[in-house]
């Protein structure tokens, strides 16, 4: 949902809001003592931000290729032994 800033004409208070596109731009300020209204500015965004640990070509593969891939990759020493693991 894109955040848009508003600015109230009255109080000079700038703050953001989630909005969906569809959705009409506010017209009064959020602080309910002022009671002014508010115009939306124009502002560069926030850019565009992926979070976590990435997105690659194996993220959608089926439950079969997974538990496969699993089989096959060689098992890491456990936390007690460290490394020369003989469990």
């Amino acid at each position: 949902m894109p955040t848009y800033e508003y600015e109230c004409q009255k109080c000079k208070k700038i703050f953001e809001a989630s909005q969906s596109m569809k959705d009409k731009p506010l017209t009064a300020c959020i602080n309910k003592k002022c009671k002014g209204k508010v115009k939306r500015l124009i502002s560069s965004g926030g850019g565009f931000i992926l979070k976590g640990s990435g997105f690659y070509a194996t993220d959608n593969r089926s439950a079969s290729y997974k538990e496969k891939a699993k089989k096959d990759s060689p098992s890491s020493p456990c936390h007690s032994c460290k490394e020369g693991c003989k469990h």
